[in-house]
């Protein structure tokens, strides 16, 4: 399988087909069932992103879209970049 893409907010972003996000009080597990990954989601919102990421035309409105603070928007962004990393959300074809 080829290396993920890099992560860029500008681009329309989902969470990948083979991933499932179960609920916790934390914020939520995170599993990809290809690759057996499995990662943490420490916060309600940013569950939320995730969540919603295929609803919006990038990732950067996604965030706007949950009300994320600007001043918290390059912590989201790196999250959502390990995320992406870990393939546990992946480049869409725009639009949705």
């Amino acid at each position: 399988m080829p290396d993920p893409a890099p992560f860029d907010p500008s681009l329309p972003w989902r969470r990948a087909r083979s991933v499932a996000l179960r609920p916790e009080p934390f914020g939520a597990l995170v599993y990809h069932f290809g690759n057996r990954k499995l990662s943490f989601l420490k916060s309600p919102t940013l569950v939320s992103v995730v969540e919603t990421l295929a609803d919006h035309p990038s990732a950067e409105a996604t965030l706007v879209a949950c009300g994320v603070p600007e001043a918290q928007h390059p912590a989201y962004v790196k999250a959502l970049a390990d995320l992406a990393r870990s393939q546990m959300i992946e480049l869409r074809e725009s639009p949705a």
